[in-house]
């Protein structure tokens, strides 16, 4: 299982989880050891094949950093938060949890868009 790691320790995930909210998306940065990059990808794949089974789910798209650094950044959109946290309580992704090289290190974080006059939409 990963290490979770909170992008904001003042608002982990788990606090996040309680908000009702809809259209949402779920920044995930993963850190590992270069050598566990395969593992990491193998884990990545097969829980991203659970969540995406799962009702609300709406896309994913997995990014690595340039250069030598193992970094990944998960980019996943949701209905709402409670699709989202029934799909994380699963006890099927749960278990493939479990797959993934000691040395992940995850920082998930929920996040809606934002509309900026003239600029985006929200």
């Amino acid at each position: 299982m990963p290490q979770m790691r909170p992008l904001d320790p003042a608002f982990p995930i788990d606090r996040q989880l309680a908000v009702e909210a809809t259209n949402i998306v779920l920044i995930n940065v993963f850190t590992l050891d270069k050598a566990d990059e395969e593992i990491f990808l193998k884990a990545w794949q097969a829980d991203a094949a659970i969540m995406k089974r799962q009702p609300g789910f709406i896309s994913t798209q997995l990014h690595r950093a340039l250069g030598d650094s193992p970094a990944y950044l998960n980019y996943a959109v949701w209905e709402s938060t409670a699709a989202f946290r029934a799909a994380f309580a699963n006890p099927e992704f749960r278990a493939k949890l479990a797959a993934y090289p000691a040395s992940a290190v995850a920082s998930p974080h929920l996040f809606q868009k934002v509309a900026v006059s003239d600029i985006c939409v929200a």
